[in-house]
């Protein structure tokens, strides 16, 4: 009888219910809950799925992501060589370039002018730098806070492992699901600062009024052109952003060139950007211990993220109310909105928006000009950060 329960003891010592606390008990059904939200609900499934796993793995069962020097056998947790990936930058660079592959910078190429307003949507990344530097945060996790305001996962995976990796997983999801609630809060700024009136203002028929004069002959070279001179550029002024820029405007560049890199431009977009995909987002969610995640500074990142992301529409809407001061084209400000990296889910909200106000009213590809810019943006405004206080 004595072995039989001696048996039993050690089976169960063997289990991981001994040696849960009711923090990772708590960790797990958040782990739940945001599976549910991506799986029922279509909440940005492709990383919240794997981040949400992740965080189900390390809080059952930690040494999935044990450093190697704290094992007896010098092997390290599997999640930590994912995570390894993550620090190295490899990952998220990888993502930027299936996101290239996938872009067609064709909208803001025709409306060069709108993706002026992509880089005034950042405004929400530095406003928030500020405030949260206030609220008590250091500057390295304050601008790791800010940069959730770009609408980016990557940018700001990205960003909080160079300047404040404790803040990795707290940060990750809240940027994931203010991306995901994007058409929740655009339209709620919208109708905050927007009059019917400026909503109404249809572009195409300020088009016809006041046609540009310049002309685009050959498209397709231009857009060959465009991502070897932004990489250039942006490798020049901002080096720091040179992983994420470059790998952006490599994907975009096979992609344009066609037939003769149809094989990069397919790996790319597909098999690579989702090894990726999972690999960080099991990863990410690794890092969502119990301890990490159960703290006032991950209610400070919730807080902070949303102003984050408000104020970069905001400063969107308000530039383009300024410019059209000063201006006879108007200008809608739901194009001023749409300077996120969110693409291209924050033009079709916007262009449902319009369509409201005014059935004749597509906006979508003038938004897009916009939208795009804002992928470019926030990766620069990223890089800018990073050579600051890296």
């Amino acid at each position: 009888m004595d072995y039989v329960i001696t048996t039993l003891e050690n089976l169960a010592g063997q289990t991981a219910f001994t040696s849960l606390t009711l923090g990772n008990y708590l960790m797990i059904v958040v782990g739940c809950i945001f599976l549910y939200l991506a799986i029922k609900k279509g909440y940005e499934p492709l990383l919240l799925v794997p981040i949400a796993f992740g965080m189900i793995l390390v809080n059952i069962y930690p040494d999935i992501m044990a450093d190697p020097d704290s094992t007896s056998n010098g092997v390290g947790g599997l999640l930590h060589y994912f995570y390894i990936l993550d620090e190295w930058s490899i990952l998220p660079s990888l993502i930027f370039l299936g996101v290239g592959a996938l872009t067609d910078f064709g909208p803001m190429l025709r409306n060069l002018r709108l993706s002026i307003f992509g880089a005034a949507a950042q405004l929400g990344i530095f406003t928030v730098l500020l405030v949260a530097i206030l609220m008590g945060f250091t500057p390295k996790e304050a601008a790791s806070l800010g940069i959730i305001g770009g609408a980016d996962g990557p940018t700001a995976i990205f960003t909080t492992i160079k300047l404040a990796p404790h803040l990795l997983g707290p940060i990750a999801i809240a940027a994931y699901s203010y991306m995901a609630l994007v058409p929740v809060i655009i339209p709620l700024v919208v109708k905050l600062l927007c009059s019917k009136k400026e909503l109404r203002i249809n572009m195409k028929e300020q088009e016809k009024k006041y046609p540009s004069n310049m002309e685009i002959k050959n498209l397709r070279v231009l857009k060959i052109i465009f991502p070897i001179v932004v990489t250039t550029v942006v490798a020049l002024f901002v080096p720091s952003s040179v992983p994420l820029i470059g790998m952006l405007m490599f994907g975009n560049l096979v992609k344009e060139i066609g037939t003769n890199t149809f094989r990069l431009f397919d790996a790319a977009s597909n098999s690579i950007m989702n090894a990726a995909t999972i690999f960080l987002g099991l990863s990410v969610g690794a890092t969502m211990t119990s301890e990490a995640f159960l703290n006032l500074t991950t209610i400070g990142i919730v807080i902070g993220g949303f102003l984050a992301f408000a104020l970069s529409i905001a400063g969107g809407i308000f530039f383009v109310k300024i410019f059209n001061l000063f201006t006879k084209k108007k200008i809608n400000p739901l194009i001023g909105a749409t300077g996120l990296s969110a693409v291209p889910m924050a033009s079709r909200v916007a262009n449902e928006i319009a369509l409201q106000y005014d059935p004749k009213n597509h906006v979508l590809q003038y938004c897009m000009a916009s939208n795009i810019s804002g992928v470019i943006g926030s990766a620069v405004a990223a890089g800018v950060l990073i050579s600051f206080l890296g």
